[in-house]
């Protein structure tokens, strides 16, 4: 298969639809066939010229912002691209631009696959190797979303994982919605959107959302940590219409350790438009902070995880 920023794959499993795309491992579309409507889940797109802010990004191996780019690991200094629009930061990883291996297809599963190598990132920052799979299924359950990560290189690699999807329950705005999170604290940032280092505690702030609650006209850019999971280890985020109580749950593994609220605010002409709820298995600046969830992938070993988004 030739793939390039146009080549999607879509999914089915009763009234449910995914659209999925190999550029990228990305998630395009995910909506409702109901009486022959289409009812979005997700804010979506079709055809690559027309994503925004980050529509259904994979971030690997690193998600959210690297201060200027730089970060020691193992006493070794490395030096990554600044391509942070915002900032002079490090953004996202590498593999939400690049063509991927459609591995296994089926009329409700897709498994896409990628090798990053040392040879070819070394020079770039990432001196490290690693074999990447994303999947999407849709089930009984909704839609899951899984990755696995293998270090296929020589030494131990910093790695994180993180996803981009931004939610809709059918408000015009996302102010009208709902949400819940089960976090007790937050990161600050500075003003180059990288974290200082302090931890915020939620509780008794406009910022605590571990209850059901109007977003309002909050401007959330937040990334969440101290989640809190429930007796088997999943902790899941809420997001709400007030008056059809349509609703959206993402359900995340004990692999993820943060989560990123964003509302959006800095998208032209599509402000506010839907909520990104990102799960990620470390915070913002891992790579610097190790302690706020970073994985220290011995080589051979797997790293492995998935979410599920279930609608209501």
């Amino acid at each position: 298969m030739t793939v390039t920023r146009d080549t999607e794959i879509e999914l089915a499993f009763g009234q449910e639809r995914a659209v999925l795309s190999p550029w990228g491992a990305s998630l395009r579309r995910y909506f409702l066939l109901e009486s022959g409507r289409e009812t979005d889940l997700v804010w979506g797109y079709s055809g690559g010229i027309n994503k925004k802010g980050g529509q259904g990004d994979v971030l690997i191996p690193f998600p959210g912002r690297i201060a200027e780019g730089r970060y020691t690991f193992d006493g070794q200094r490395f030096q990554l691209e600044r391509n942070d629009k915002e900032a002079p930061n490090a953004i996202h990883g590498f593999v939400r631009t690049m063509p991927w291996r459609v591995a296994q297809k089926g009329a409700e599963r897709v498994l896409f696959e990628i090798t990053l190598a040392a040879e070819q990132y070394g020079s770039k920052g990432y001196p490290f190797s690693l074999a990447i799979q994303v999947g999407y299924g849709l089930n009984a359950e909704g839609m899951c979303c899984s990755f696995e990560i293998e270090n296929i290189g020589a030494r131990v690699a910093p790695v994180g994982a993180g996803f981009h999807p931004y939610f809709t329950v059918g408000t015009d705005r996302i102010d009208e919605s709902q949400l819940m999170m089960p976090a007790a604290g937050y990161l600050e940032f500075n003003d180059r959107l990288v974290p200082t280092g302090r931890i915020i505690e939620a509780s008794g702030t406009e910022w605590d959302y571990r209850r059901l609650h109007a977003i309002g006209a909050r401007r959330f850019n937040h990334c969440y940590v101290g989640l809190e999971p429930d007796a088997e280890g999943w902790v899941t985020a809420c997001l709400r219409h007030p008056s059809t109580h349509r609703g959206i749950d993402v359900r995340m593994d004990r692999a993820f350790s943060a989560l990123v609220v964003y509302t959006g605010d800095a998208i032209p002409n599509h402000a506010r438009r839907a909520i990104a709820i990102e799960p990620m298995t470390c915070a913002s600046d891992a790579f610097n902070h190790p302690e706020w969830g970073l994985k220290r992938l011995e080589p051979g070993e797997t790293f492995k995880g998935r979410y599920v988004v279930h609608h209501s």
